[in-house]
């Protein structure tokens, strides 16, 4: 059994891992299942997937929020992997680790699907710590791509703008109009971003909004759009951002017009120059587990 740290990141490459993700949804389709115990305001988060031919993955993360008062982490975990058939424990995966690449990585897969080829202008909304992985995952797609930084905090725009060597953004509707790329990583539960804004030929990766209760864009943006998710088991009936507008009949689920298991027959693609496109990320155990075992693959090797 192996435990694999933070100290093999800088081993590891954004575009490899989109390759790892795309073949992992060439496998047999995932079974996934979640579970949660509670403690008053605490949480313990247990994920699980198996894939045949891949195996098992099972994440298991405590959520404190009284931990940062103290300066430890909110979330904390670790990711087993065991082996398909003999069922044994094979590898101990550092929890943050999997979660910024499999999180960071579930965009950039979209984003290298349906983003147009020649789009350089990337706006990035949110100042936080996926913020920050998205620029790193755009920028080994787009090496030359010209990145912005907005926050409703314009403070933590202008901190991370720095850190990155990108540029922060005043406003928001002015540097939606100019990106060509635009990913949203906030806890917002109201839309931010308008789809009046949207230029012709730009690509939405949603990645915040994680609960029921939870959007970032309005009902306009999914209007115009063509819509793409990760998965249609972890996002239909669970976030708000699509399950909000199907309910109120804005759009409706024959509107998503594929997830990554569409991938190997060609249907989670752009069509044309002009149109608009939305992949909302809602992540998985499924995910996971194809991340921890191209880390498990790269740590072998290394």
């Amino acid at each position: 059994m192996k435990i694999i740290g933070a100290d093999i990141e800088p081993k590891l490459d954004w575009i490899a891992l989109t390759d790892a993700i795309a073949a992992g949804h060439e496998l047999p389709r995932a079974q996934v299942a979640d579970s949660f115990l509670y403690r008053g305001g605490d949480t313990l988060l247990t994920r699980s997937a198996w894939i045949d031919g891949l195996g098992i993955a099972v994440k298991a993360a405590t959520v404190m929020p009284d931990n940062p008062q103290a300066g430890r982490p909110m979330v904390n975990g670790t990711v087993n992997l065991l082996d398909d058939r003999a069922g044994e424990l094979q590898a101990l995966v550092d929890f943050h680790l999997v979660t910024k690449w499999k999180t960071a990585g579930d965009s950039l897969l979209s984003a290298r699907r349906l983003a147009r080829r020649d789009a350089r202008r990337v706006l990035v909304v949110g100042a936080g710590a996926v913020a920050a992985s998205m620029v790193q995952a755009y920028r080994a797609l787009i090496p030359d791509a010209a990145v912005t930084v907005w926050s409703r905090t314009a403070a933590s725009a202008q901190a991370l703008a720095q850190r990155l060597g990108a540029r922060a953004a005043p406003d928001l509707e002015s540097a939606v109009r100019d990106a060509e790329i635009i990913a949203t990583t906030t806890m917002a539960t109201a839309p931010l971003l308008s789809g009046e804004w949207l230029s012709p030929g730009t690509h939405l990766d949603l990645i915040g909004a994680y609960r029921p209760d939870m959007r970032e864009v309005d009902d306009e943006t999914l209007r115009r759009a063509r819509l793409f998710v990760d998965s249609r088991a972890t996002t239909l009936g669970h976030i708000g951002e699509v399950q909000i507008p199907i309910d109120a009949g804005v759009i409706s689920e024959t509107d998503i017009l594929g997830d990554f298991y569409d991938l190997p027959a060609g249907a989670y693609a752009r069509l044309t120059d002009d149109e608009i496109t939305v992949a909302k990320n809602g992540g998985g155990a499924h995910l996971d587990l194809m991340t921890a075992r191209y880390i498990q693959s790269v740590a072998e090797a290394a």
